[in-house]
């Protein structure tokens, strides 16, 4: 058997406020989009424009509030073409929420309290 990457999900409590952060911070843009019929849940589909693989944001209409995260050891990590640039934009939205200077790498964290790693695009 084989397999391949397609996805990987992170439930969001906003969805406008997290495709905006998404976008700004990352450029992931939107490239699918699926509603329930009933309006009980929306999946998009975020995408680097570059690799097949994407992030799904799935949206529920009746969560009350955040998701509690418990320990949040997992995150999902991103190359940056030009790191420094990177780090001062997400320096600039406030967005860093961990530094490792001797490792060249850092943590962004998003509306909901997902980090993200971001690592120079070559290492």
């Amino acid at each position: 058997m084989s397999f391949t990457f397609a996805h990987n999900n992170l439930n969001v409590f906003d969805l406008q406020k997290s495709l905006g952060f998404y976008s700004k911070a990352l450029g992931l843009k939107e490239v699918r989009r699926i509603s329930a019929p009933d309006g009980s849940f929306i999946l998009v589909f975020l995408s680097d424009g570059v690799m097949p693989h994407q992030l799904e944001l799935t949206w529920l209409r009746d969560r009350q509030s955040k998701y509690n995260l418990g320990d949040n050891e997992i995150h999902l990590a991103f190359r940056a073409k030009d790191y420094q640039k990177a780090h001062a934009e997400h320096k600039a939205m406030g967005c860093i929420c961990y530094e490792n200077e001797k490792m060249g790498i850092y943590f962004i964290e998003d509306p909901d309290g997902y980090w993200l790693e971001i690592l120079p695009e070559k290492r």
